[in-house]
């Protein structure tokens, strides 16, 4: 039994889309590759992909198992090339693109130390909260908040965060606090636009699932904005606690209904293929990864 093959089969099927695609990847035949999804879904017990004669999907078990095991190989690739390649001194230029709070916020206190580990190491950052094309644009790497979709795209989880709903006590003093999702079409809302679900919250309750339909009484496609906004009374938001924490340390802003939890996300070094990733981008990517170990936003 070898697991590690078993997690590259499964890989290589999910970014090809198909048990077909993925057999000049890997260069195995069909029966090969089925066979190896098949003995990796029946040692875990669970089903990971949904076969029809049309479409191959994963399921949630199958999306979860595909991005530990995408970060699995991704670590076994580094170690690899830091033994391969442990005397050399990495060298050139990065483009690099990131969401612009977690920019500002998280990444560019990185930077400096980054260049003293990699001193013949020239950054080119971007931020914006567009999803950029890595490829056509010329990006070396971005880092990405939210569910990824899957593609031939390489990714390493660098930390999660949890989306909180939040309001000041001005507002709250003055429209009282919501007591259940459904409330919330009650109060003034202030959405992001970049939001995939925009209009429709979701939240973990005690008694399961709940979503609500909210009326917003402003969009921006700004996370700092909405923040800044819900500062001055203005209403109530939905947003990362890795913006919101020190809000939230000093009152500023109150988490609403905490026993309805709102979605967790991951954050991930995102870079275009696993085939001789350039020393530069390994170094990057790893020297992220540990910066990234323990969170400040982490409660």
């Amino acid at each position: 039994m070898n697991r590690i093959l078993e997690m590259e089969v499964f890989a290589a099927v999910v970014e090809a889309g198909s048990f077909v695609g993925a057999i000049d990847v890997l260069r195995m035949s069909k029966a090969a590759v089925s066979r190896h999804v098949e003995a990796l879904e029946q040692r875990l017990g669970v089903r990971l992909l949904q076969r029809t004669t049309r479409k191959l999907s994963l399921t949630d078990e199958g999306r979860t198992f595909y991005q530990r095991s995408k970060d699995i190989l991704s670590s076994l690739e580094d170690a690899e090339a830091e033994m391969t390649s442990s005397t050399a001194e990495p060298s050139g230029v990065i483009r690099i693109n990131a969401p612009l709070t977690f920019g500002v916020l998280h990444l560019a206190p990185l930077w400096s130390a980054f260049m003293e580990a990699a001193p013949k190491v020239d950054l080119d950052i971007s931020l914006n909260d567009r999803l950029v094309d890595l490829v056509d644009e010329g990006f070396d790497l971005a880092v990405r908040i939210g569910a990824l979709n899957s593609s031939s795209l390489v990714s390493r989880r660098l930390a999660t965060t949890r989306m909180r709903l939040c309001a000041s006590p001005g507002y709250l003093a003055r429209y009282g606090a919501p007591e259940h999702p459904s409330a919330l079409t009650e109060h003034r809302v202030i959405a992001y636009t970049n939001w995939a679900e925009r209009d429709e919250w979701r939240f973990d309750g005690p008694d399961g699932s709940v979503s609500v339909r909210t009326q917003a009484k402003i969009y921006s496609n700004n996370g700092d904005t909405c923040r800044t906004i819900a500062l001055q009374d203005g209403g109530i938001l939905l947003q990362p606690d890795f913006m919101l924490a020190d809000d939230l340390r000093r009152g500023d802003l109150v988490e609403l209904m905490p026993n309805f939890r709102s979605l967790e996300l991951g954050i991930y070094a995102v870079y275009p293929t696993r085939k001789q990733v350039p020393l530069k981008v390994r170094r990057l990517v790893a020297f992220l990864s540990k910066a990234f170990e323990r969170v400040s936003w982490a409660t």
